[in-house]
């Protein structure tokens, strides 16, 4: 996304009825209150080249196919059975 500025949110905000002003300031408030920690993993990730995001991403789901594939039995049998109407209808 290209960098977008002040002016062009502004103007963007002037656009919207009244009757949406307070639920665009309560966004922007929590937007603005927001206390991101650069070092948090979700922006190492986003940091990282797409294809090596791509790469860690397909590593992840070929051990939760493995994991799925382990637990296919235990997850068949709790999922397995009647449903109970327990509010007593």
């Amino acid at each position: 996304m290209e960098g977008i500025t002040y002016t062009q949110v502004q103007q963007l905000v002037e656009k919207l009825p009244e009757t949406k002003l307070p639920l665009a300031y309560h966004f922007l408030l929590a937007l603005a209150e927001r206390e991101v920690d650069p070092e948090s993993p979700q922006a190492d990730f986003m940091r990282l080249s797409p294809e090596e995001r791509h790469r860690l991403l397909s590593e992840q789901a070929e051990q939760m196919k493995a994991h799925y594939e382990q637990t296919a039995d235990e997850r068949t049998e709790w999922q397995a059975g009647d449903f109970i109407d327990e509010r007593g209808s």
